[in-house]
């Protein structure tokens, strides 16, 4: 059962206690800024949990993946079944190699260390579940295989996708660490907090909850933005 942890700020920490493995971000930029860098005070300050040592063999990301159909920073994430219209922005790591989450209730972090939606593998999103209250995927819980999640694109290109799995794992497992791993399809995972909350005196997310909560998606269709024509 969730908990609100009362008038204080409580955020699901999400990533931060599932470490990062290496092999995400060898092959990529990991000291470029991610947003929440940009926007942080004390960057690395917050998230500053040991990486857990579990690695996951993993394939590959394509050498030559195909043009992401959406801009980063420039599409929401809808989710009619729970009411979620939220915008969605890219993160990283921070300076210890742990996945940043927004800090605030209302965005969604897709990182950047997984794929670009619609190329081909699997794009990792994360949000809170609480953040002095209810936040973007309280009701994530609730999302059943069947139901629709669409990207859609400021331009009005649309990415649908539909839901395959919903299923909690313990972020102490170095097997949940799997959920972010590269894949053969074209996917989307969704991740928030779930199960007991538990005060731990962080002094932003005040707590943390015992169980992730993961939603897997599988590729339904694009919807392309119609071509603007001038006159």
């Amino acid at each position: 059962m969730l908990v609100l942890g009362g008038s204080a700020v409580v955020a699901g920490a999400i990533l931060t206690s599932f470490g990062l493995y290496r092999e995400f971000v060898s092959s990529g930029d990991a000291s470029a800024p991610s947003l929440a860098s940009q926007h942080r005070t004390d960057p690395g300050g917050v998230y500053d949990r040991p990486l857990g040592r579990a690695r996951v063999a993993a394939t590959p990301f394509p050498v030559a993946a195909p043009q992401p159909p959406l801009r980063e920073a420039a599409y929401h994430m809808v989710i009619d079944k729970i009411g979620v219209n939220a915008a969605v922005f890219p993160y990283g790591v921070d300076a210890n190699r742990v996945p940043e989450v927004p800090l605030n209730a209302d965005d969604v972090a897709w990182y950047n260390f997984s794929a670009a939606p619609g190329t081909g593998s699997n794009a990792v999103f994360a949000a809170h579940v609480t953040w002095n209250g209810r936040a973007v995927f309280y009701d994530l819980k609730d999302v059943q295989a069947g139901d629709s999640i669409i990207l859609r694109g400021d331009s009005g290109t649309e990415i649908a996708y539909t839901v395959s799995d919903s299923f909690t794992v313990d972020p102490n497992d170095p097997n949940a660490l799997s959920v972010m791993a590269p894949t053969p399809a074209d996917v989307i995972t969704l991740i928030t907090c779930d199960g007991s909350f538990f005060y731990t005196g962080d002094p932003v997310f005040n707590g943390d909850y015992t169980q992730r909560r993961i939603v897997r998606a599988a590729f339904s269709r694009l919807t392309q933005a119609a071509a603007a024509f001038g006159g």
